[in-house]
């Protein structure tokens, strides 16, 4: 009786919850323990069941949000999926940097992402926890957050990035590097060893913190967009965590079969960038007038609005990269790799 008490208790949030969390244990098993192998190359075959896997199940949650939740949660929870997941391509492009000029083997790939990546999704709930607080108290941080994302969006748009990224010429390398010792190589696999009697720290283990402070710095862009896009109002706090907790780790979750999939490719996505920089100044604008759009438009009337301009924004630059060459980005990093190895 206290079992069905305490069941029909719970808010429909925290059922949500709970139905979140199972999904993701089961996902997580599915997806290493028949999935995936340890230690063994995965292929464009294999990456590509991986990712209509994750995004399958993305999707799944957002028909499973619109019948618990109801419309505006789910699609405030889709249009926050598909910005933290075109993003994410941004993030794979530093990830084979990373992989490359570290020299990790190809067959530790999965191994070494899969600890970012939950490394990462740790600091990213407390970094939505935060954030999420400081909106409930000081509603005027969404205008700074906005102003943020106006100028990052005008940045990204007009920025070359033609001046190649060096992850060991990078500040996070040299700070980590000063307070931990480490030895330069991979260990067999291993991400710490023993040498002379003293504990080392090998290159994967800095890869692991690379990948997680990395995800960290996009985190600061594409979290405050998401908080843009979700409805922040007193009184849906709870649901606005949810949504963007949800969201967040789903598409994080995907990286990895996203970054086999993309590795050799990526480069080419020449005009994403300013797909998305596009996406962030309408988010950015959005907020600083969210005052003189509530009067005119509803809170559906702009959660669909936000949802068409990602969806065309990304989806043009997409395709808009594969048929307008922009520039010759040189050396597919991720094919060099495999050839390698």
């Amino acid at each position: 009786m206290d079992f069905i008490t305490t069941i029909l208790l719970m808010t429909t949030e925290t059922i949500t919850y709970t139905v979140f969390g199972a999904v993701l244990v089961l996902a997580l098993t599915f997806d290493l323990g028949l999935m995936s192998k340890k230690n063994k190359k995965v292929t464009i075959k294999n990456a590509l069941y991986q990712t209509f896997f994750w995004v399958g199940l993305a999707l799944a949650f957002f028909v499973y949000m619109w019948s618990a939740e109801g419309q505006k949660p789910a699609l405030e929870y889709l249009s926050a999926y598909l910005m933290e997941w075109s993003l994410s391509i941004d993030n794979i492009f530093v990830f084979i940097l990373i992989f490359s000029s570290f020299g990790v083997k190809e067959k530790y790939f999965g191994r070494v992402l899969l600890a970012g990546i939950i490394m990462a999704i740790v600091f990213r709930i407390i970094f939505i926890s935060v954030g999420v607080a400081l909106v409930a108290k000081f509603h005027w941080v969404l205008y700074i957050f906005g102003v943020f994302l106006l100028v990052t969006g005008i940045k990204m748009f007009t920025s070359d990035d033609e001046e190649a990224y060096d992850p060991q010429d990078s500040k996070i390398y040299k700070i980590i590097k000063k307070f931990i010792p480490m030895v330069p190589h991979d260990g067999e696999g291993k991400y710490t060893v023993i040498e002379n009697g003293k504990k080392y720290y090998t290159t994967l283990f800095f890869v692991v913190i690379m990948l997680a402070i990395i995800d960290i710095v996009f985190a600061m862009d594409s979290i405050p967009a998401v908080m843009g896009i979700v409805d922040n109002s007193p009184g849906n706090e709870d649901v606005a965590k949810l949504v963007i907790y949800t969201s967040n780790i789903f598409a994080v979750l995907g990286l990895r079969s996203l970054f086999f999939l993309l590795r050799g490719a990526v480069t080419k996505f020449d005009y994403l960038q300013q797909g998305i920089a596009i996406v962030l100044v309408f988010i950015g604008a959005k907020m600083l007038a969210e005052h003189w759009i509530n009067m005119i438009l509803t809170k559906n009337e702009q959660v669909f609005i936000s949802l068409g301009v990602i969806l065309v924004c990304i989806s043009g630059s997409i395709f808009y990269s594969i048929f307008i060459s922009k520039k010759g980005i040189p050396a597919e990093v991720g094919e060099e790799e495999s050839e390698e190895n």
